[in-house]
C-alpha cells in the first residue's frame, strides 16, 4: 500500500512551540509526536513502550519522517511531554478536530470528569491528575479537555472547557454538580444550548421543577403542554422502562430570571427489572431547549455516552488508571493523546472489530495502521 504521509495529519501542531532549547534537540518535535501517537493508537500505554513501538517500526517512520536523530529514547519522551504546554497542544488537537468535523450543530456535547488515578505521587504531595471532558456522543469524539486545579473542583473547571470550544448550534449536557447558573450563562454565551441534571444541591430549583411535575400527575399527566415519551428496552434479561415528561419553564421560575435561556423543564422515570429485583429512579432536568420530549429524550439518554464509551474504553482498552505517569505536564499530554487516538479508532471505519482489536491490528500491520490514520484526514 502506498503510504499518504501520516505526517501530513499533523499539520496542525506545526505551530507548537518547541520547550527544548534549539542547541539540544536530536529529534524534531512533529515527529516525536507522530511517534507518541501512532504508539498509543497501537497499545503503547507508557513512554517505554512507545519507545519499545517506534524501534520496532523504525523502517517503516523512515518512509516519511527523518529522525536525524533516530528513535527517541523513553527518556527524551517524559522530558519532551513533561515541559510542552498542554494549552498550546490541546489548540493543535482541537483544530485537527474541527477540521475534521465541522460545525457542531445540533450534535449533543457531554461533559464530565474523570479521574486518572495512577497519576498521584505521594513522595511530592502530588494529587491525582482529574481531567474535565467534552464527548460529541453522536459523533463519537473527545472535543477536549482541562485539568481540574488543585485544590479546585470541576465547577470552576466547565467553563474555562466551554470557553475553548466552538459550540454554536449545539446542545451541552451536564450533570447535577455542573447545574450552576454561571453553567447556564456560559454556554448561552456560546450559543449554545444545555440540558442539566437537577437534583437537591439546588434546592429551590429542585423543589420548584418537583412540585410541578407532582401537579402534573395529580392530572394523571394529561394536562395541557406536557409532552410525554415512554420506551422500553430488554437487554441480557434486564427490562428497562424509562418514561420522559417535558413542560414549558413555570411561570414562577420564569419570573426569576436567574437561569439564562431556560426554557422547558423534564421529568425522567425509570423502571429496571433484572431477575427478581427492581429499582426505581426520578430525576429532573432544566433546559433551554424548547420543550419537545424527542429532542430532550435523546440528549438526557446519550450524556451517558460519556461514561460508557470515552471513560469506559479510556480505562478498559487504554488502561488509563493504571497510568504511573506522573512528571510535569506528561499525564495531561498523555490523557489527550489517548483521547485523540480513541476518537480515531472510533472513526475508522476500514478496520472491522472492537477498540481492543483495532489497536492490535494497527501494531501488527502497517498497511492497516496507514489506513486508520489516513482516513481520519481525508475530509
Amino acid at each position: 500500500m502506498s503510504i499518504v504521509q501520516p505526517i501530513a495529519i499533523l499539520t496542525h501542531f506545526k505551530k507548537l512551540r518547541d520547550p527544548r532549547v534549539r542547541r539540544t534537540r536530536k529529534h524534531h518535535l512533529l515527529e516525536i509526536i507522530t511517534i507518541a501517537l501512532c504508539a498509543t493508537l497501537c497499545g503503547a500505554n507508557s513512554w517505554a513502550d512507545v519507545e519499545r513501538f517506534g524501534k520496532s517500526k523504525r523502517k517503516w517512520f523512515a518512509r516519511f519522517l527523518k529522525m536525524p536523530g533516530g528513535i527517541p529514547s523513553h527518556d527524551t519522551l517524559g522530558r519532551v511531554f513533561a515541559r510542552l504546554d498542554t494549552e498550546a497542544f490541546g489548540r493543535c488537537v482541537r483544530s485537527w478536530l474541527t477540521d475534521w468535523h465541522g460545525a457542531l450543530t445540533g450534535q449533543d456535547v457531554a461533559i464530565d470528569g474523570k479521574t486518572l488515578r495512577g497519576s498521584f505521587d505521594r513522595a511530592s504531595g502530588q494529587s491525582p491528575l482529574h481531567l474535565v471532558s467534552a464527548w460529541a456522543t453522536g459523533l463519537r469524539l473527545s472535543l477536549g479537555q482541562v485539568a481540574v486545579e488543585d485544590k479546585s473542583n470541576e465547577i470552576t473547571a466547565v467553563p474555562k472547557l466551554l470557553e475553548l470550544l466552538e459550540l454554536t448550534g449545539a446542545v451541552v449536557t451536564l450533570d447535577a454538580m455542573h447545574c450552576q447558573q454561571a453553567t447556564a450563562a456560559a454556554v448561552v454565551e456560546r450559543q449554545a444550548d444545555y440540558v442539566m441534571t437537577v437534583k437537591a444541591n439546588q434546592r429551590s430549583l429542585y423543589r420548584m421543577i418537583q412540585q410541578t411535575f407532582e401537579a402534573y400527575g395529580e392530572q394523571d399527566f394529561k394536562a395541557r403542554g406536557l409532552r410525554t415519551q415512554k420506551k422500553t428496552e430488554r437487554c441480557h434479561g434486564r427490562v428497562e422502562r424509562r418514561e420522559y415528561y417535558v413542560a414549558p419553564l413555570p411561570a414562577a421560575l420564569a419570573k426569576t430570571n436567574r437561569w439564562a435561556g431556560a426554557k422547558s423543564i423534564a421529568m425522567v422515570y425509570r423502571r429496571r427489572e433484572s431477575g427478581l429485583r427492581e429499582t426505581d429512579e426520578v430525576h429532573y432536568y432544566l433546559s433551554s431547549l424548547p420543550p419537545k420530549v424527542g429532542r430532550l429524550a435523546r440528549a438526557i439518554r446519550g450524556h451517558w455516552g460519556i461514561e460508557n464509551t470515552l471513560h469506559w474504553s479510556l480505562d478498559v482498552t487504554f488502561a488509563e488508571d493504571q497510568s504511573r505517569l506522573r512528571r510535569g505536564n506528561g499525564p495531561e499530554i498523555a490523557g489527550a493523546l489517548r483521547r485523540l487516538a480513541l476518537s480515531i479508532l472510533q472513526q475508522d471505519t476500514s478496520c472491522p472489530g472492537s477498540l481492543r482489536g483495532k489497536r492490535l491490528q494497527a501494531g501488527w500491520n502497517n498497511d492497516i495502521l496507514a489506513k486508520i490514520l489516513t482516513g481520519f484526514s481525508a475530509k
